[in-house]
């Protein structure tokens, strides 16, 4: 498995959004990104996450920030996630898990005791320069956009 740390260079990555634009490392040249990973569109921790971006989708714009979700979800699953939460930033569909795997986003998790494989939650900040600035492995889903903030402000 992948183990990114700070300051690697972000990998490249290329992958189809929920109206079928092709969305890729290269548009955010210039700019800061959020690149976050969730198991599951509408499930409890993953509609937190993502509304807690959306709710305050502003104040990243302010900070310069752009923010992007993958899942290895369908386009038309992104879309009906996006609709029925008014998400104003992209969903990249990855299903053969491209993207997923060059981020180390899949790996062993538990649950009640049992191990498997699965999407792991886990955010990337990246940075205007395309390095990898922060990595969130333990996601706070209701208090996200709080936790990136305390930790880059303590930078």
């Amino acid at each position: 498995m992948v183990q990114l740390k700070k300051g690697d260079k972000a990998p490249n990555f290329k992958g189809v959004d929920q109206d079928g634009n092709t969305i890729s490392l290269d548009n955010f040249k210039g700019q800061n990104l959020i690149l976050y990973f969730y198991p599951k569109d509408n499930t409890t921790g993953c509609t937190n996450e993502a509304c807690n971006f959306r709710d305050n989708y502003e104040l990243w714009l302010e900070k310069g920030f752009r923010i992007v979700g993958v899942s290895f979800d369908s386009v038309a699953s992104h879309k009906k996630f996006i609709e029925k939460h008014q998400l104003p930033f992209p969903l990249i569909s990855d299903t053969d898990k491209a993207i997923i795997h060059a981020y180390g986003a899949w790996g062993i998790k538990k649950l009640y005791g049992r191990e498997y494989e699965g999407l792991l939650r886990i955010t990337y900040i990246v940075d205007s320069e395309g390095k990898i600035k922060e990595i969130f492995k333990k996601v706070k889903t209701k208090e996200h956009t709080e936790q990136i903030l305390k930790t880059l402000n303590e930078k």
